[in-house]
């Protein structure tokens, strides 16, 4: 049965899923994993770092997809570390992405419950967002393609906008001093800056589909500055707002920012709510990225149809995402699949570019 791609997206398209994949949940906690990490209002610059390794990190996978056209990492791990082992790595790829996937409608169900549909169950809550994703992943990722655009534009500009109304609780002196301890603090805010927002894993399918892969590294150099940018804004305006002291007290940071303030002269005077509901879309465009690339993989490694093996993970993301007892065990999990994220993108992509060079493996 072929499995071949057969989508085709532009170097636009292409950015703005990276640029989605990246900006989810993560976002409304950062401002208090980095300062719980590094107890400094200097974590902007462990941001920005950690925004400048993902784009290195994401290069290396550029070049390393770039020699197989039109393949994914399923299909030319094989070619570059033999049959075994490249099932054996695009399993864990795979896992990676459902882990992804069951995190992010977790987020979902977590805050919905909390801020908008207090006692509905949870399982309620997580089916229809995994129904609709069914629906829309069956498309391909055309159709995941034109529902991202159709987001970005709304959840871009009412996130901006939010940050900005936010400049009236905004203090500089909370951002202050500058460096004053130096920057060892800056060093250990990096690890949870990457641990919550990387980018270059999602190139090892998204290249396959370009009809211009050779713009694939315009592509990371764009989605990274993108993501970094929403990331950075959050923390600096989140820290501003409380001070480091009051961002590790609350569990979700971005969202009491935007509970904080009041706007009279607008027809909204308050914007958590519909801040939440674009998020959540915004959130689901990852869940659908994610969930695709786990159906995209299952189905090249053990050659069956796609749809057949959408269906089939659909049932494993929602136990997955069942599995965390609480919150707390819930960002645990998050760290976990960080860490396991760490290793698979940040140290494998290099060895296999190396070895792919010397044995010439290419399409």
């Amino acid at each position: 049965m072929s499995t071949e791609v057969k989508d085709r997206i532009t170097a636009v398209q292409a950015t703005i899923i990276l640029a989605n994949y990246t900006i989810a949940a993560g976002i409304l906690t950062l401002p208090r994993t980095i300062v719980e990490a590094s107890e400094t209002p200097d974590v902007w610059i462990s941001v920005f770092l950690g925004g400048v390794i993902t784009l290195f990190t994401g290069l290396i996978i550029v070049k390393l997809s770039q020699r197989f056209p039109g393949q994914t990492i399923f299909q030319f791990s094989g070619k570059i570390i033999g049959k075994p082992l490249g099932v054996i790595l695009s399993i864990l790829v795979i896992v990676y992405f459902l882990c992804i996937a069951s995190f992010e409608a977790r987020s979902v169900q977590e805050v919905t419950s909390f801020f908008l549909l207090e006692g509905t169950p949870p399982w309620a809550i997580v089916a229809v967002f995994i129904w609709i994703a069914f629906y829309l992943c069956r498309g391909g990722l055309n159709a995941i393609t034109s529902m991202c655009r159709l987001i970005v534009p709304i959840a871009w500009t009412v996130f901006v906008g939010v940050c900005l109304l936010s400049v009236e609780v905004f203090d500089i002196d909370n951002l202050r001093p500058f460096l004053g301890d130096g920057l060892g603090p800056v060093w250990k805010g990096i690890r949870p800056t990457i641990l919550t927002f990387t980018a270059g894993e999602a190139m090892l399918f998204i290249v396959a589909f370009m009809d211009k892969p050779q713009k694939a590294v315009k592509v990371i150099i764009a989605g990274s500055c993108i993501s970094t940018f929403f990331y950075l804004l959050a923390v600096v305006m989140t820290i501003g707002a409380f001070s480091i002291d009051g961002v590790v007290t609350r569990t979700w940071p971005f969202l009491d920012l935007v509970r904080s303030f009041e706007v009279n002269y607008l027809i909204f005077e308050r914007f958590e709510s519909l801040l939440l509901v674009i998020w959540i879309m915004q959130i689901f465009c990852t869940f659908c990225i994610t969930i695709y690339a786990a159906a995209l993989g299952v189905s090249q490694i053990f050659h069956k149809r796609f749809n057949s093996c959408l269906l089939a993970i659909l049932p494993v993301a929602y136990v997955v995402s069942r599995t965390p007892p609480n919150v707390n065990a819930l960002f645990a999990l998050g760290t976990v699949v960080g860490n396991w994220m760490i290793v698979l993108f940040g140290l494998i992509p290099l060895p296999l570019l190396i070895i792919a060079h010397f044995r010439r493996a290419a399409s």
